[in-house]
């Protein structure tokens, strides 16, 4: 049976992520949830810890693809692996994407945690992206890597904020698109594409085609239509 802490941190993740963290209050999750607000302040003294602990629940999504296998090389599958637990981590905290700025500046304590996880994450991706050049599955000097692993963490972390930053302000509280977030592995994949070698290479169309929404024009699925000559 599901423990009523975990019950709180499920039903604020869902709000957070349909509303937005600003428009949701402790009393709204209380609501939602059936129970007192005196009996969510016993497990949380107030909405920045449920922030909070949610972001711990997504640090621990992440360290747990972000590796290489043990006993084997990286296949062009395994890059698949990875763009599919990325969006899937995008997806389930698209809340914390989306507001990103605002959450850091909120509180002290999780602006100093995500540096950490940051800097956690950049090393095993340096890891992930060591693993691909030694499968020949990338080409790519150790300074062209390190930049290229910044652009993509960049890339990933900001999709969202840059999505909802196109959004008209009556639309805001809408939910994110999921197609969009799609369209964001798209773009990491044309960042990579110039280094991918070997099958990575053979299957770039392939790679791009599951992730591509309508024919590809990011701008023209932002904006209606492409750039202006």
């Amino acid at each position: 049976m599901t423990s009523t802490r975990d019950r709180i941190l499920d039903t604020s993740l869902a709000l957070f992520n349909q509303h937005g963290e600003r428009n949701v209050t402790t009393n709204h999750i209380a609501e939602a949830l059936g129970i007192s607000p005196g009996n969510l302040y016993y497990h949380f003294r107030n909405k920045a810890e449920i922030v909070f602990e949610l972001f711990e629940r997504y640090e621990q999504i992440v360290a747990g693809f972000l590796s290489v296998p043990d006993g084997r090389p990286l296949t062009w599958e395994d890059k698949i692996g990875y763009f599919e637990a990325i969006l899937e981590s995008m997806w389930g905290a698209r809340f914390f994407h989306r507001d990103l700025g605002h959450l850091l500046n909120q509180d002290t304590r999780l602006r100093e945690r995500y540096g950490d996880f940051v800097r956690q994450s950049l090393d095993r991706g340096l890891r992930v992206y060591e693993g691909l050049r030694v499968a020949a599955l990338v080409e790519v000097d150790d300074d062209a890597m390190r930049a290229l692993l910044v652009n993509t963490w960049v890339l990933a972390a900001s999709w969202a904020s840059f999505v909802q930053s196109l959004v008209p302000a009556e639309r805001q509280n809408e939910v994110l698109d999921r197609t969009l977030l799609r369209q964001g592995i798209y773009q990491i994949i044309c960042l990579e594409a110039p280094y991918l070698r070997g099958e990575a290479a053979a299957h770039l169309e392939e790679m791009k085609a599951r992730y591509r929404v309508g024919s590809g024009d990011t701008l023209g699925l932002l904006f209606g239509a492409g750039p202006s000559s």
